[in-house]
Order: C-alpha cells, then structure tokens, then sequence
C-alpha cells in the first residue's frame, strides 16, 4: 500500500529556494572573480621598483663606453690596436643580436624579477673580472669581462616598456619608459664623464692606478645593486594597473610556451608598420651608436689633447638626450599622438646632425652646444619609438616587440660604426657626417610611413 506524504506549502518554498540559491552560487562566485580580475590599482611602490631598475641600467650602461672614450689611452697601456679598443663598445651590439630571443622569452614567461636578477648578477660578475685585468698583458681578462656585461645588458634594453605597462597607470605609461630609457642614458654619460678624470694621458703606473680605482669602484656599486634588486625588485603588483594590462595578463596567461612565443614573432613580422618601424629606429640610434663609439677619435682630430673635453661633449649629448627622453615620455601621455610625436623628433634628429655637421671644426664651446641638440632629439627618440612599437603591436608582448627592436639596433650599430670609422679614414670628418645626415633623411622618409595604428589606444577606449 504506498504512503502518500504531504510536504506543506510554506516548506516546498523553502526546498525551492534553497535549489534556486544552490544553482545561483556558482554563477555568483564566478561574477566576484570575475570583478577582482578587472579590479585595477595603482601601486607606490612602483616608483620604487622604476628606481631600482634605473640604477641596475646605469651599472651596466656605464660601462658600454668607459673604454672608447679613452681609445688612446686604453691602447698604449694594453699595447693594442684601436680597432680592438672600439671592440669592447661593439661587443655590447654582438652579443645582443642572437641572445635577445632568449632573453625576451626569459622576461615573457618568468617575469621582471627573474630577468632583472639574471641582469644584475652577470654585470656584477663581469665588474669583478675586470678587476684582475690590471695589467698590460691582461687585455684578454678585461675583455672577457667587458662580454659578461655585454650579455648581460639582453636583462635590460627590453625592460622599460615592460615595466612602465605593468606597474603604471594609463596616464603614467610613457612617462614612465622615458625614466627607464633615463637609466641606460644615465649610465652612459656616467661612462662618459668618469674614465677621462679617473685615467689620466700619463705614464702607465698613472694609467694602472687610474683603472684600479675605476674597475673596483664600478665592482663595488654593481654588487650592492645586485643585493637591493635581491630584497626589493618585484615582479608585477597584485592587481593590474590599467584596463591595458588587465587584458594583457589575460592573454600572457594563454602564451607561456615556445610555440606561442615564436608565433608571437611570426605576427610581429607580419606586421607592416612596425617592420618600417623596425628599420628607421635602427637607422636613428644605429647612428648614435657609431657617434658616440668614435666621439674620441672625433674630437681629439680637430682639437688636441681633448680627452677630457671628448668625454664632456658625450656627457652633453647623453644629459641633453635624458632631458629629452622625459619631455617626450611627458608629450606622449598628455597627448597621445605617438605616430606625430614621433616622425617630428625624427625630423628634429636630422637637424640637429646636419647643425653638428656644419659647427664642428669651428670652436669647442660651440660643439659642446649643438652636441646638446643632437643628444636631446637623437637620444630622446628612443622612449618614443619603444612606445610606438608598444601600440603598433598590442597585445603582444612589451619584451618582444622591444627587444626585436634592440636587435635591429645592434645590427645597424656593428654596420655603421665600421663604415664611419672607415669614412673618417678616408674623407675630411664633415663629409664623414654628411653621409651620416644622409642616412638619417631615409630613416625620416621610412617613418612617415608608418601606418598610424594605435591598437593600445583602441583596447584603453
């Protein structure tokens, strides 16, 4: 005989409710996550971690030319040919070509900290192997030192774009990549600045005790850089600081293998307008690069005994350059027009060479100012083009498309720096120039066909 139970009205709404809450839960729990996903904040710690990474830069920037800008000096100590002086810059341009793609895919899959400690520690080690090179027959110790460094900088060239889209607001972007572009350009006025002063045109005990006092005290700050990245860099905050970076993070969390990483590449290729962009960046800076290698030879051709005076004049354009990397970090967030901002310090870059072209044999003070002109548009170009690349190729990855452009840099700056060493062999240093300002004009031309793209700026409507 079956039993019939009869559940009262007020319970069976109950039963149903307690159903309807139990379906409703998961929904409910997957909207909160939801929210706290797209949750966006802004850290002030990020100013310090930008500190730091502009420091670290400088340690191995300031090395990059501590050998050039005293050619002569380094030669007759180490009884070596210039050639193999200027080797030390070019090193930095060699290196960097076949290992930043492992750096980049060191920085996209294992984060800042990662790369940067990776950085730091090979700088420093490289600082201590110059530190027993002090010897006339060491020149090799010296070099192997000055190639850790080199291979350390692939940790570094990439990182500001990175950085300045992960912990910055929308606002503060560009902003801050002209201060972590400051760090590389700080680094290098340091190693024009200090080498001259701290090794003087004497006999070679002179120049021994100049170059211990150079390497151990380069040795000593890399190290403490090394130990304040160790306890304070940090990755990425907890929470995205912009709507960009919120969907940036959704798709590198979808791309952390090799196939992803070199279809990445494949669709950098691919694209039209940052190809365009790839060339003319390497024509404008490749051009700096050679500049600022030969610098000495440059100078101390038209003026004697200027040692010194050459390291002054590169202090002036790498000082200049700084100022201009944040007036157009600041030009870019307040106004966004990053193809425009672009294709005018291009121009202005141009000017400033063919200036420096016509100034350089007439007085020295003279120089000093339009070297300043130079450095301000031609070194305050290089935040500009890491933001253009940034919003040609969003979403893809800061370090890749960065560290592709750095690339393409080195490649031009090994081609260039031979070529105008082979110019200022056989032509007067003004036509050496003129060749200089010509090759700048197609770089002007190869970026006002630039698409203006903006695909950043789509994602932030």
């Amino acid at each position: 005989m079956a039993t019939i139970v009869v559940i009262p009205s007020d319970t069976r709404e109950r039963l149903a409710l307690r159903r309807r809450i139990h379906q409703l839960i998961p929904s409910l729990m997957g909207a909160r996550v939801m929210s706290a996903c797209n949750e966006i904040k802004v850290y002030k710690k990020r100013w310090l971690i930008l500190t730091l990474f502009v420091v670290y830069s400088a340690s191995n920037a300031m090395q990059w030319i501590e050998y050039s800008i005293i050619t002569n000096i380094i030669a007759k100590y180490y009884n070596v040919s210039e050639y193999v002086v200027d080797m030390t810059s070019m090193i930095y341009m060699i290196t960097y070509i076949p290992l930043i793609f492992p750096a980049s895919y060191l920085l996209d899959n294992f984060g800042l900290r990662c790369t940067v400690i990776v950085g730091a520690l090979g700088t420093a080690i490289g600082s201590w192997l110059k530190v027993f090179s002090i010897a006339p027959d060491r020149f090799w110790i010296t070099f192997i030192g000055q190639t850790v460094v080199a291979i350390s900088q692939t940790c570094i060239l990439s990182i500001p774009a990175r950085l300045a889209a992960v912990w910055f607001g929308d606002n503060e972007v560009s902003r801050a990549c002209g201060i972590g572009v400051f760090g590389n350009q700080l680094g290098i006025a340091i190693g024009f600045l200090f080498p001259p002063m701290l090794v003087p045109k004497k006999d070679s005990c002179e120049i021994e005790r100049g170059l211990q006092r150079m390497f151990y005290s380069v040795a000593a700050i890399t190290s403490i850089i090394l130990v304040l990245i160790l306890i304070l860099f940090k990755s990425a905050p907890p929470l995205p600081p912009s709507s960009a970076q919120v969907v940036q993070r959704e798709k590198s969390e979808n791309n952390k293998d090799v196939k992803k990483f070199f279809n990445s590449l494949a669709r950098l290729y691919s694209n039209r307008g940052y190809l365009l962009l790839l060339i003319s960046y390497g024509i404008n800076v490749g051009i700096f690069y050679a500049i600022s290698t030969l610098l000495n030879r440059l100078v101390t051709k038209e003026y004697q005994d200027s040692e010194e005076d050459a390291g002054r004049i590169g202090l002036t354009i790498v000082c200049a350059g700084m100022v201009g990397s944040i007036v157009c970090g600041i030009l870019l967030d307040k106004t966004h027009k990053f193809w425009l901002t672009t294709v005018g310090v291009y121009i202005c870059s141009l000017i400033g060479m063919i200036i420096f072209t016509f100034t350089l044999d007439v007085k020295i003070y003279v120089v000093y100012i339009t070297a300043g002109l130079l450095g301000f548009f031609m070194t305050g170009y290089l935040p500009v083009g890491f933001e253009l690349a940034a919003e040609l190729t969003f979403p893809e990855p800061e370090g890749t498309s960065t560290g592709l452009l750095n690339a393409v840099v080195q490649l031009f700056g090994i081609a260039f720096t031979p070529l105008y060493r082979y110019l200022l062999s056989i032509w007067e240093d003004f036509w050496a120039n003129v060749a200089l300002c010509c090759i700048l004009a197609i770089g002007v031309l190869l970026t006002t066909l630039i698409p203006n793209d903006l695909r950043r700026q789509k994602a932030k409507a």
